[in-house]
């Protein structure tokens, strides 16, 4: 007879690269203080800027590209997780997992190292699409959890990756944990989930959290864990004594972070995030259940950075009176003084207005014009851009100066989404004893059908009250290549009824102000969550690495969305 073996204990280490690193410490020994005995500790270290940035560190030196900060988390706990049995998982080994392995092997722990790799498809571009012009500079397909499982299967403590999703660092423990077979769909589509709200550290633990009046614990917010449970169930928590907070709303937003469409495509299954549903399970503790998978798609997403040539920008400083007029003024010498816009391939001016009337302080009688250049020649757009704009200090508007001395030119790269087919990917696992092992793709369909949402119940009316958006409405914003996402969720019901009636495509479009007035906008429903998806298409135009907005990111567009005032039944007001 069967038994049903305990949740799977994963404990987040890291979130990015450069993330917190005695965070590795603090969760290993977390659980001896009437915490969470962990099984596995994972960290997720890539983004789409931090293979750019790898590729470049390899460029410099072949035996890098990998994320050295994970090596020193390692130095520190490696010796005592053996000694456990804890087993580490992460994807540091960007560009160069076997040096990442090699170099783990040498710090004489005894600990039994294994790769994946076959992400890396700067050699084999030929199946990419839509067709790959030059040379990027890194070419990554996102592969699934199935070679971690394989790896930790044959003995492995520790399991470094190239480009695997992120959520993927939790999905393969859990699959070798509780033996999934690859048809397992709700199971991985829960681990997927939990995977997911964890990947991206405290930011499911109070961090970057709307509601700030709800976390009375101000510390810096521990790491989370995710408990799976063998039916792909899991429950969010953190060691107790650490600050933060593990509530439905932080896990709600950490949800809601850098999706798109609820049927969420990733390699081992296709995730239903309108199938999720939340509960508190006491203090810190919040319980994920009712995910339905189904089978992936026959394709696999790719992640390309090119190089995009130079840039710079020189930041001037109005202030006072007359901001619009300077600008103009400030503006029009300046590309005078460099001889006329055409001299660069693009260039990109903004003013920031932070200035009031009659300010209590310099500080807040001041504007900024933001002049960004670029240009394939470091020359056009290094010193001679940045050394110009002095020559409107003595002969420009009154009260220039600027934010910082002329700067020199540096290189940015452009991101690019595409996709290829299974059959072109050699997913591989590299076990312990050197032996090379290719990973089988679970069941695919090209059926991209979403589950059906019901529709909330009538939104309240009455009376209305103009206040910020947040006074009822949570978000939490970020990048998906050049698009941005936007989550939306509510506390109660009744205010959902109401958001979801409210933010029709035009109304975002208001809310978000000038710079989407001419871009796609699409608004996915999620009413499990009490939540609206918003993705705005190409506001970050080529990527992070390339975007000219001050955010370019968009970590702060979804508080920019709820600082706007809009009209809120004040039953929802007096309810909230």
């Amino acid at each position: 007879m069967s038994t049903v073996r305990r949740a799977v204990r994963i404990g987040n280490i890291s979130g990015f690269y450069g993330d917190r690193l005695n965070a590795a410490r603090e969760m290993l020994d977390g659980g001896r203080d009437g915490g969470t005995e962990l099984d596995v500790l994972c960290g997720d270290y890539l983004a789409e800027l931090t293979m750019l940035i790898l590729a470049k560190a390899q460029a410099k030196d072949p035996e890098a590209g990998y994320a050295k900060t994970f090596l020193t988390q390692m130095r520190d706990v490696l010796g005592d997780c053996v000694a456990r049995g804890v087993k580490v998982v992460a994807n540091a080994g960007g560009l160069n997992p076997a040096g990442l392995a090699a170099a783990v092997e040498e710090l004489g722990t005894g600990a039994k190292v294994a790769y994946v790799e076959g992400d890396d498809l700067r050699g084999a571009l030929e199946e990419i699409t839509p067709p790959v012009a030059g040379k990027p500079v890194s070419a990554n397909a996102y592969l699934g959890g199935w070679g971690i499982a394989e790896a930790l299967a044959a003995g492995a403590d520790v399991v470094v990756t190239g480009r695997v999703t992120d959520a993927s660092l939790v999905v393969g423990p859990a699959a070798w944990w509780h033996g999934w077979d690859r048809s397992d769909f709700d199971a991985l589509a829960g681990a997927v989930v939990a995977g997911h709200v964890i990947e991206c550290g405290p930011q499911a633990t109070g961090g970057n959290y709307a509601f700030l009046d709800e976390i009375t614990d101000r510390r810096y917010p521990g790491f989370p864990i995710a408990e799976v449970e063998a039916d792909g169930s899991s429950v969010i928590t953190k060691h107790p004594g650490t600050g933060g907070l593990v509530s439905v709303g932080t896990v709600t937003a950490q949800l809601l972070y850098e999706i798109a469409a609820p049927a969420y495509l990733g390699p081992d299954c296709t995730t239903h995030f309108d199938t999720v549903a939340l509960s508190e399970d006491g203090e810190h503790r919040v319980r994920i259940s009712g995910v339905r998978g189904s089978a992936p798609p026959p394709t696999l997403k790719v992640a390309l950075n090119d190089a995009g040539g130079y840039r710079n920008t020189m930041t001037l400083v109005l202030t006072g009176l007359d901001i619009e007029a300077k600008a103009e003024l400030a503006e029009s010498l300046l590309f005078d003084v460099l001889g006329g816009r055409d001299r660069f391939a693009e260039v990109d001016v903004r003013l920031l207005r932070f200035d009031h009337p009659d300010a209590a302080s310099n500080a807040e009688a001041t504007a900024h014009l933001r002049v960004t250049v670029k240009d394939p020649d470091p020359r056009v757009v290094g010193r001679s851009f940045s050394n110009a704009t002095m020559e409107l200090a003595l002969g420009g508007y009154a009260g220039f100066h600027t934010t910082t001395p002329p700067s020199s030119e540096s290189a940015f790269g452009v991101y690019r989404p595409a996709a290829v087919p299974r059959t072109a990917v050699t997913h591989t696992v590299v076990l312990p004893d050197g032996t090379r092992r290719t990973v089988a793709d679970p069941a695919t369909t090209s059926d991209g059908a979403v589950s059906a949402v019901s529709e909330p119940a009538a939104p309240p009316e009455g009376p209305a009250a103009r206040v910020p958006l947040g006074r009822v409405v949570g978000a939490r914003s970020g990048d998906k290549g050049g698009d941005a996402n936007i989550g939306l969720w509510t506390r109660t019901d009744a205010s959902y009824a109401w958001l979801r009636a409210f933010l029709t495509v035009e109304r975002a479009r208001e809310l978000l102000g000038p710079e989407a007035a001419d871009l796609a906008i699409d608004i996915h429903a999620l009413p499990n969550l009490r939540a609206l998806n918003v993705v705005v298409h190409g506001i970050l135009g080529d990527g992070v690495a390339s975007s000219v907005r001050p955010d370019p990111q968009a970590k702060g567009l979804g508080e920019y969305v709820r600082s706007r005032l809009v009209d809120v039944p004040t039953a929802l007001l007096e309810a909230d």
